[in-house]
């Protein structure tokens, strides 16, 4: 159990450490009561806790509009159906109570366990899905939970969390498996994730780093900034419409939109003109520059939250042109890498990158490398490609933990589509400072008791294990 305090005290830092107290403990008594449930009991408590969210999803997208401003209210919606019943059916085989796995041949048996007290730290452009999301895992492996909302958006995860308690009482377990902090703060949530027992921080690098800072067990994500690569083989129609869907969704909350994408130079300007048929509006050189201006007013790799999650016009707007009515994103064409070149690093918006590369995956692979080098190494890539070695030679020379080959790389955090585990917790490895690569969810959100009996004797014969060795080198 995570209980270690500081001995030194901040203005205010005793009363969070009153308030986060009196929240964690009744987390642990909630805990407590669902500890030694079984399957089936813990089974139809993760699918009433989603269901309430399900039914309330019109109600809680309209919230998030309202006090966010980010994002769209259709996308939030089918965000909402689409993580609530992806996340139920992922977890729907997955056995959290127990014994979990038996290995007779190793002599192996696997108990799962609970870990306690989750802390989930919810980023202001993700009060909505992110919660329960979060929720569902930990309570399947049977945990409680406590929310730490971005002040910006208490009231959309507030609504979530009371959803989700509706959900327990529905069951019969107590609601406090499930709680917020009503009114959040830096020190509540250095506090909160001092006193859990592991922290799941999705958000910005300052936050990831103070979780990991924390002295508590944690799982962060890495900054976003994926990178689309389109071969001269890959299907141009569906490259463009993928490429759109992923960087209009939502405004392009999520951490996988496409932030730049590389053509190969054969087929650059093909590509290029099916992203404005999708709906793009390519920037000249003036519109351009006076992007760049709005977007980092002050300089820095952060772009204002004045253009993060709004539409393709606001934006423009903002930068002093106009676009028509009908283009839902913008397109700039680039060649740099870096700080003197910010399109080429996350945006948090629908404003999307294009780079060309000559001959052959190799150009494609130095650009991903390059691009992912100033921002989002180890986060997510994605190829439109016919041909396996250009997949093949991608995934083995990038530091990406996911490359998504012929889909919208939002798919990333699962999809009925491919076999990923749904997420909104995408892990960056150590190449973006996290502890894993993989989709974080339930699996993370358990211990496991390893029961070891004895097998046949297994021998180990020097000349099985050192006889290439002693070929090669001699003794």
């Amino acid at each position: 159990m995570s209980s270690v305090v500081a001995k030194s005290s901040k203005p205010g830092q005793e009363d969070a450490r009153a308030e986060i107290g009196a929240i964690v403990a009744k987390a642990r008594r909630a805990q407590e009561f669902i500890e030694n449930f079984t399957q089936a009991q813990i089974d139809a408590l993760v699918t009433a806790v989603g269901w309430h969210v399900y039914k309330n999803r019109e109600t809680l997208a309209r919230l998030a509009i309202e006090e966010g401003g980010f994002g769209n209210y259709n996308d939030k919606v089918a965000k909402f159906e689409n993580r609530v019943m992806g996340t139920l059916a992922d977890m729907a085989s997955v056995k959290t109570c127990g014994v979990v796995e038996e290995l007779p041949g190793a002599g192996l048996v696997k108990i799962a366990k609970p870990i306690g007290v989750i802390a989930a730290l919810i980023p202001t452009t993700g009060p909505d899905a992110t919660p329960p999301v979060k929720a569902l895992g930990a309570l399947k492996a049977r945990n409680a939970i406590v929310v730490s909302p971005h002040p910006r958006t208490v009231r959309t995860s507030t609504a979530v969390v009371n959803a989700m308690r509706e959900g327990c009482r529905e069951v019969g377990v107590p609601e406090d498996l499930i709680q917020t902090i009503e009114r959040p703060s830096i020190s509540k949530t250095e506090e909160l994730m001092r006193q859990c027992d592991l922290v799941v921080a999705t958000g910005g690098a300052a936050m990831v780093k103070a979780a990991y800072g924390s002295g508590t067990p944690a799982f962060g994500v890495g900054v976003g900034n994926s990178v689309h690569v389109v071969d001269e083989t890959g299907d141009l129609d569906d490259a463009a419409l993928m490429i759109a869907k992923a960087k209009t969704f939502d405004y392009a909350t999520s951490c996988l939109a496409d932030n730049s994408v590389v053509a190969q130079n054969g087929i650059y300007n093909s590509l290029r003109d099916k992203l404005i048929a999708a709906g793009g509006h390519l920037c000249s050189a003036g519109e351009k520059d006076r992007l760049r201006a709005a977007m980092w007013p002050n300089g820095g790799h952060i772009p204002t939250i004045d253009v993060v999650a709004k539409p393709a016009k606001t934006i423009a707007a903002l930068a002093g042109f106009d676009i028509p009515d009908d283009r839902s994103f913008l397109i700039v064409e680039e060649d740099g890498v870096g700080a003197e070149h910010p399109f080429s690093g996350e945006k948090l918006s629908v404003v999307l990158a294009l780079y060309r590369y000559d001959g052959s995956i190799d150009g494609a692979i130095d650009l991903v490398n390059r691009i992912t080098g100033y921002q989002g190494l180890g986060h997510t890539c994605g190829i439109h490609t016919k041909n396996d070695a250009h997949v093949e030679a991608l995934a083995l020379r990038t530091k990406t933990a996911r490359v998504m080959v012929n889909q919208n790389l939002n798919e990333g955090a699962g999809s009925p589509r491919n076999g990923l585990p749904y997420t909104l917790s995408l892990a960056c490895g150590s190449w973006g400072g996290n502890i894993t690569t993989e989709n974080v969810g339930v699996r993370h959100f358990m211990n496991l008791t390893w029961v070891s009996r004895p097998v046949k004797l297994r021998t180990m014969d020097p000349q099985t294990i050192f006889g290439g060795h002693w070929d090669k080198w001699g003794k």
